[in-house]
């Protein structure tokens, strides 16, 4: 006999049932439901991810093939497309944003820190856009024959965690997000120009936060000090610059740092813009080469699970299946932490894709998961009463 569930019942399990279900009762998400419970819908969103589903049918077929394992994750049938589908139209988004950041605080508490020295904390922010079917996603305009929207996320360095995420149409600017965030003090953010704002350079400044991005090429700016640099190294230039307040747009930008950066595999320079003056200039480029690793993420998120194609139409439903997919992240995240094996996250995610539903311990198997698992001991009862001494 089977001494464990699935893994996937085991991964179900990281979710603790009671603020599950507080999160269900303050959102009222289950107001005039009828048989099909809020666990039931997040199960299959989340079966989805993990099993890479590419619709409705595949997600009830795919847990009805399951059927008699079903009971372990807690539901009692598989879903009906039609249920899931009004599901994921009309009950609120909002219980998956929740639970995201309930799994987050976990993953956390057990994550690796940054590879650099700093004690700063390092972030880094940026977007992702998602293609829609401009016929089929009508509310989601973005250009005259497409639709989209835009994942704006905030990655947290130390285990390369999403601690933020907003899902905004496509149309909207990534600095109206900048500007509604805030930092702890002492920060380091980490941003492309795509997110030149003097203003909230200005502010952030003023507020003790750091950081880091690349000067525009047709900023104005003028050259108050230049700062030695170490020879022979890929540092050009380290200089303290002031801009021009009247094309800035603000009188009081306090004065900042340029570090012009070699590039030897594209051979030319990179402009640097950051109001951190204590750091070394290798430092600073460094920090901003840290931003690959948010590409990296998006990548992850759109090649190992379901953002591309989506299983619903609705505004609300593309928002259910997005915030299924960053809490698909962190659950690997999760694991990736607590192994001994050493994990590629596309590897994991694959490995855990084919093994959802088999009978192994989920700490044994993120540990060793090419053993082969020990034979099931059969245990029968001897009744000595019925063993008679021969004649």
């Amino acid at each position: 006999m089977n001494s464990t569930g699935s893994l996937f019942s085991q991964i179900l399990s990281l979710f603790q049932r009671s603020n599950f279900a507080r999160h269900v009762r303050e959102l009222k998400t289950e107001h005039r439901a009828k048989g099909f419970s809020s666990w039931d819908q997040f199960v299959a969103m989340l079966f989805c991810q993990l099993a890479q589903a590419r619709s409705l049918r595949e997600i009830s077929d795919g847990l009805r093939t399951c059927e008699g394992k079903l009971r372990h994750l807690g539901l009692q049938s598989e879903p009906k497309r039609s249920t899931l589908s009004y599901a994921n139209a009309h009950r609120p988004w909002q219980l998956y944003q929740r639970l995201f950041y309930d799994l987050l605080a976990q993953c956390q508490a057990i994550s690796p820190k940054k590879k650099f020295r700093f004690k700063n904390r390092l972030l880094t922010l940026d977007s992702t856009t998602v293609e829609l079917c401009a016929s089929m996603f009508d509310w989601a305009r973005w250009r005259q024959t497409k639709g989209a929207v835009k994942l704006h996320l905030l990655l947290d360095h130390d285990g390369y965690l999403p601690v933020f995420a907003h899902v905004s149409e496509g149309t909207m600017a990534d600095i109206k997000v900048a500007q509604t965030l805030d930092f702890p003090k002492g920060s380091i953010v980490a941003l492309d120009r795509g997110y030149t704002d003097y203003k909230l350079y200005a502010r952030w400044t003023r507020e003790g936060v750091f950081f880091v991005s690349r000067l525009k090429t047709n900023a104005d700016a003028i050259r108050v000090k230049s700062l030695p640099v170490p020879k022979g190294g890929k540092v050009r230039r380290d200089e303290i610059i002031e801009l021009n307040p009247f094309m800035a747009g603000r009188p009081d930008i306090p004065p900042l740092r340029r570090v012009v950066v070699w590039l030897e595999d594209k051979q030319e320079e990179l402009v640097l813009l950051t109001n951190n003056f204590k750091l070394a200039p290798s430092t600073i480029a460094a920090i901003y080469q840290e931003r690959w690793q948010i590409e990296l993420f998006f990548k992850l998120l759109k090649q190992q699970l379901k953002i591309k194609t989506f299983v619903g139409t609705s505004a609300n439903a593309v928002q259910i299946q997005i915030w299924t997919a960053l809490i698909a992240v962190l659950v690997v995240r999760y694991l990736q932490f607590r192994s001994q094996f050493r994990w590629a996250l596309s590897n994991l995610i694959a490995l855990l894709r084919w093994n959802l539903f088999s009978y192994r311990d989920l700490w044994e198997w993120i540990n060793r998961p090419f053993d082969t698992p020990p034979e099931p001991v059969l245990q029968l009862e001897l009744n000595l009463d019925s063993i008679r001494a021969p004649a």
